[in-house]
């Protein structure tokens, strides 16, 4: 008897080093990530991030733990685990007028959720590659975006006379500027003329000086930009 629980006390004693070594390992992953997100000052960052992933490596030993004394299915904790880190993600967005903010770092508590129970189940290699590969989307991946061919759209409502033959004028204006229209309608009454313009062009065009432009056309009176006026 004695020899059966001196056995059980040293799987024991084996079971506290290994735990005790993946949280050290998920403190250093989850830290990293958090540390990341942090010197973007972000809502959710090193601390969050390190809790978040000790929790995530405690939840998937114990479920480890609890398949081996009692049978139970190790997966259930670990997927109640990722349906509530929903929540806690959710507190990262917030909505800035028309832009949404914090998508990336309530993405990253999901990932160092996974990596913790990469941990928990003892994949250590699967959860250090997992890491680097995020650090490096994070840290990285804006020289790429900023490269990218990125378009901004506009919608202008155009006052003039002869609008027929002022939007040959317009058109010159827009193709200098390398823009597309997307959308052309032509209003003419007795009363009013307008041009009802929508298009797209390249990330730093200049909208200001675009307008300028066209307001200097013969027979334009004026514009209005229904973007800004939204």
């Amino acid at each position: 008897m004695g020899s059966i629980e001196s056995l059980i006390l040293k799987l024991g004693q084996i079971n506290a080093v290994v735990l005790t070594f993946r949280l050290i390992i998920i403190v250093i992953l989850a830290g990293l990530i958090g540390w990341e997100r942090e010197s973007w000052n972000k809502p959710a960052g090193l601390r969050t991030h390190i809790l978040l992933g000790i929790s995530a490596v405690l939840i998937a030993f114990l479920g480890v733990e609890m398949n081996e004394k009692t049978g139970a299915d190790a997966s259930r904790i670990s997927a109640q685990l990722l349906s509530g880190i929903g929540f806690l993600g959710a507190g990262t967005i917030l909505r800035d007028g028309f832009n949404v903010k914090g998508l990336t770092t309530a993405a990253t508590l999901l990932t160092v959720t996974c990596i913790g129970l990469c941990l928990g189940f003892g994949e250590y290699m699967i959860a250090i590659i997992a890491t680097f590969i995020t650090y490096i989307i994070l840290s990285y991946s804006h020289f790429i975006s900023d490269n990218l061919e990125k378009s901004t759209s506009f919608h202008f409502d155009i006052d003039c006379h002869e609008p027929k033959e002022t939007l040959s004028k317009i058109k010159e204006i827009l193709e200098e500027n390398k823009i597309e229209i997307v959308k052309l309608e032509i209003s003419e009454s007795t009363k009013k003329s307008f041009l009802e313009i929508v298009g797209k062009g390249p990330a730093k065009m200049e909208k200001n000086n675009i307008i300028s432009k066209i307001i200097a056309v013969e027979n334009v009176i004026g514009i209005s930009d229904i973007d800004n006026e939204r």
